[in-house]
């Protein structure tokens, strides 16, 4: 500044003013595309977000957190900017966002941080259009996301015990934070950046098995560098025990109870009160209703929290979708977990496919009585289509696909998924596993509840039943000599919520008895559908066309979509379909079931490209031959969130 002095001696106002917007410029262009040279010195900032009294204050100026929650894992990345500007375009000044431990580290010591996990790209986005962020790096998440972002493989350990200092658990723990905190840590506030406080863990007071785990927690993350505000998550419940010394604890609810914010005012008195989750819908599971939290419901709570002069974070702002097979379930107080669908748009104020709601409205009128300027103009709606429906052209068995699957594994017992020796010693994760053994005799075959989750059960290929929670006996036909019994069970989504996390192995988990006799001498196929297999499969000459043969269950089928213009969002339908999981271009869309409530799966127009498209379906039961589409989605019937 004194160097600005001296130059405005000789410079008119105008220039001075040229000369200090052109130095403002260079510090944003510094922190965007120097990231990776620390030599570079960015724009120094005097001091971040503060909880010191009953406000927060930035750079010493009373400061109200606006926040939602958009994670970039659940949104197409083409989408990432669209989905942040509407965002800024409802008065919001602060994003949040989880990162999904099981996605950056899908094999233990192999790390992924490119294209849709570029975690920094999303963070300088952010910054380039003027939000803050605060940062919730878990490493336990929940989100309705497998096994709360747990690294399947971690289970490996039949000792494991999650979320504890266990010291298989805190190894892991700091090799993924000695990757992940190195690039958080240039994006903070004080280095120029957008993040203004980070989370540490996530609602551990709903869990509560260590006192020793959430300080080593907090130490992992200040001992790489991480000097923002720290904070803790909980519901009314957990707070008794969520928090660690030196965090400011925040709660989470959607019903108002002032019981709840007294409360917090007393374990934390002359603290800034803060909604870390407003839940602004639900989640939903498979065979129950889709979830809605009515804007008329939704408002005057958000609207009193402002009048109290707390900060709020909307939880979700905008839910994107659980892509592939990275839906959890949902197990607290239930006799047996539930699985959760593939949407999750939550009944958010911004759709699963980024349109502007009823809420998103409503809230942007709250919204803007908090800024003392006009709010940026909305941005323009996506357009959708509804694309022609395409019938199959041809299908591949599944028995016939086993082919393209890694070496199958033979082992006198049952083994579950994490523990097969696939995907570089690290088990399978996701997706079916197909047990195979040899019977002689008929009788009744019993589970002895050691299916995870669902088991389509077949003698020579013929189908005779499912095996789940509730069904845990079938009879097996009688039949001549040695005959194949086939299991393709399926892992429908690990828990991600309560204290069961380490009990969510997959597969087959113990013995399956046929008349009272276990079982033994299995062969076993890994069936994670990874793009490799899909892509191995679409480039075989084994698919056999419809007209030639009627298609045999379970198996994958092909159709193509033609796109002769710019590709538009869409949904697929398949009403004439039972239960799958739908590709396009290879990319895995998420499962389908006919039991609902979800009855579309959404497809990002940026997945899709001009001329012909790929479109594989993976079905257990039946078809009709067909795949519509529709401009709009279906979650099915809808009952208010209790």
């Amino acid at each position: 500044m004194e160097i600005l002095s001296m130059v405005g001696l000789r410079l008119s106002l105008k220039q001075r003013y040229c000369l200090l917007l052109c130095v403002a410029v260079g510090a944003i262009l510094a922190y965007r595309f120097t990231r990776n040279r620390p030599e570079v010195v960015r724009m120094k900032r005097a001091e971040g977000l503060r909880a010191n009294s009953s406000q927060f204050t930035l750079e010493g100026k009373p400061f109200h957190i606006l926040g939602g929650s958009i994670h970039y894992f659940r949104v197409p990345r083409a989408y990432w900017e669209d989905r942040l500007l509407k965002m800024k375009a409802c008065g919001l000044n602060t994003l949040t966002t989880y990162v999904p431990w099981n996605m950056h580290e899908p094999e233990r010591g192999v790390f992924n941080f490119e294209d849709q996990l570029d975690l920094e790209a999303y963070l300088r986005l952010a910054a380039s259009l003027g939000l803050w962020v605060i940062l919730r790096p878990g490493p336990y998440i929940c989100a309705e996301w497998d096994l709360g972002g747990l690294p399947s493989w971690l289970l490996r350990d039949k000792n494991m015990k999650l979320r504890t200092t266990y010291p298989g658990f805190t190894d892991a723990v700091n090799s993924f934070f000695n990757h992940l905190i190195e690039k958080v840590v240039p994006h903070q506030y004080s280095k120029g950046g957008p993040i203004i406080a980070v989370q540490v863990e996530n609602e551990y007071g709903s869990y509560a098995k260590d006192d020793e785990y959430m300080p080593f927690i907090k130490e992992s993350l200040l001992s790489r560098g991480i000097s923002e505000l720290l904070l803790t998550s909980d519901n009314k419940e957990g707070l008794k025990l969520g928090g660690v010394k030196g965090a400011l604890e925040t709660i989470n609810f959607q019903k108002f109870n002032p019981k709840d914010i007294k409360y917090l005012d007393e374990i934390q008195p002359h603290k800034p009160k803060m909604v870390m989750e407003y839940w602004s819908g639900w989640f939903d599971v498979w065979g129950d209703l889709h979830h809605v939290y009515p804007a008329e419901d939704m408002l005057p709570v958000v609207t009193e929290i402002l009048k109290l002069n707390m900060s709020i974070n909307l939880y979700m702002f905008h839910g994107g979708t659980n892509f592939g097979f990275m839906s959890g379930a949902f197990a607290v107080g239930m006799p047996a977990p539930k699985a959760m669908v593939t949407n999750y748009d939550y009944d958010a104020p911004l759709s699963e496919a980024g349109d502007y709601t009823t809420k998103y409205h409503l809230l942007r009128n709250v919204f803007s009585q908090y800024h003392a300027q006009p709010l940026t103009v909305l941005p323009p709606h996506q357009d959708r289509r509804a694309y022609q429906p395409v019938s199959i052209q041809q299908h591949l068995s599944l028995w016939v696909s086993l082919q393209f699957t890694d070496k199958a594994f033979k082992s006198e017992r049952p083994v579950s998924m994490e523990n097969l020796p696939v995907n570089n010693n690290n088990g399978q994760s996701y997706g079916y596993t197909l047990y195979e053994t040899t019977i002689t005799s008929e009788g009744t075959l019993n589970s002895k509840n050691n299916i995870r989750d669902r088991a389509l059960v077949y003698v020579d290929k013929h189908f005779v039943g499912v095996l789940d929670y509730k069904t845990q006996e079938l009879a097996v036909p009688y039949g001549k000599g040695k005959r194949t019994l086939s299991l393709l069970v399926e892992n429908c989504g690990r828990v991600n919520y309560g204290k069961t996390l380490d009990e969510q192995r997959k597969g087959l988990v113990g013995d399956i008895e046929l008349n009272k006799n276990p079982l033994r001498d299995f062969v076993i196929h890994s069936l994670d559908m990874k793009p490799g297999f899909v892509n191995r499969l679409e480039g075989t000459g084994h698919w056999i066309s419809l007209r030639r043969q009627r298609p045999s269950f379970p198996g994958f089928f092909q159709a193509k979509l033609y796109v002769n213009s710019s590709p538009k969002d869409t949904f697929i339908k398949l009403p004439g379909w039972g239960k799958g999981v739908v590709f396009i271009n290879g990319r895995n869309l998420g499962r389908y079931w006919s039991i609902g409530p979800q009855q579309t799966l959404y497809v990002p127009g940026p997945w899709l490209h001009r001329g012909n498209n790929q479109v594989t379906v993976f079905e257990e039961q039946e078809t009709d031959g067909r795949i519509q589409f529709s401009s709009s989605p279906d979650y099915g019937m809808s009952v208010d969130v209790q």
